[in-house]
């Protein structure tokens, strides 16, 4: 299956369905172990096991935190049903508050917005995102976002966008809203999932190439929705800034991506 928001696709293995409004790639959560890799019951070779524990650690392992120490894993390509994995997986997403400087319409690609947006650095980031059809580019100006700051950056139509700004949408994917930070949050703040002392204890993000060879991003996305209160989570776990948790304007029950 696969779905286009222009100019670009996301596959969805198993009949799933999300909406990546700009950045491409092939979902493969599958992330094999050495072939050293056995486990060992009453000092018998039980099987090869395929779950990716080390590769979850490599990421979330921290001095301070329990949770690296979780025996969660990724089996069978899929993360475990469990809660802590999932949320170190998220953390090592070099999420940011945003704000956009400038927004316009892609020259060569009618349902493509370019975007400069503030992210804390010295220049703004320029961002490429199909939401002509959903947003109306007055409402861009100006506005605080969530931007997905280590992915790979993407030429789109002609265009290097560095980044992705995280939105919602309804189950028909008709109706799309941009996440929004709370309004008193800085451009270039870290995001993260959790609790507030979570923030104490976040890992150093993922390097770009790190993302895409691991999937993080692959294994993260089918967990992120919003709740019943417009809240952006990731499993149980609140999307926020220091000043407070992060929503979408009125999507309910939503995925995100």
């Amino acid at each position: 299956m696969a779905m286009t928001f222009g100019a670009s696709v996301l596959r969805v293995s198993g009949g799933a369905r999300s909406n990546m409004l700009h950045y491409s790639s092939s979902l493969s959560t599958h992330i094999p172990l050495p072939r050293s890799y056995l486990y060992l019951t009453n000092g018998r070779t039980r099987g090869r096991r395929t779950a990716a524990i080390a590769s979850v650690r490599t990421f979330c392992s921290s001095d301070n935190t329990t949770s690296a120490t979780t025996d969660a894993a990724v089996v069978d390509g899929e993360i475990a049903n469990n809660s802590c994995s999932i949320k170190d997986a998220g953390n090592v997403l070099d999420l940011r508050v945003g704000r956009i400087v400038r927004a316009w319409k892609h020259e060569e690609a009618d349902s493509l917005y370019v975007e400069e947006v503030d992210i804390g650095e010295a220049e703004p980031r320029v961002i490429c995102s199909g939401l002509v059809k959903y947003i109306p580019i007055h409402l861009l100006q100006d506005k605080k976002v969530v931007v997905l700051a280590n992915l790979k950056p993407r030429n789109m139509r002609g265009v290097k966008s560095s980044g992705m700004l995280m939105a919602a949408s309804d189950a028909a994917h008709e109706t799309v809203e941009l996440l929004e930070p709370p309004e008193s949050s800085a451009p270039g703040e870290r995001i993260w999932f959790g609790s507030p002392e979570d923030e104490d204890h976040l890992p150093t993000p993922a390097t770009p190439n790190q993302i895409s060879k691991r999937k993080v991003w692959e294994m993260v996305q089918p967990h992120l929705k919003s709740d019943a209160t417009c809240n952006a989570m990731l499993g149980e776990h609140y999307m926020r800034t220091s000043v407070g948790v992060v929503v979408c304007p009125s999507l309910k029950n939503a995925n995100i991506s």
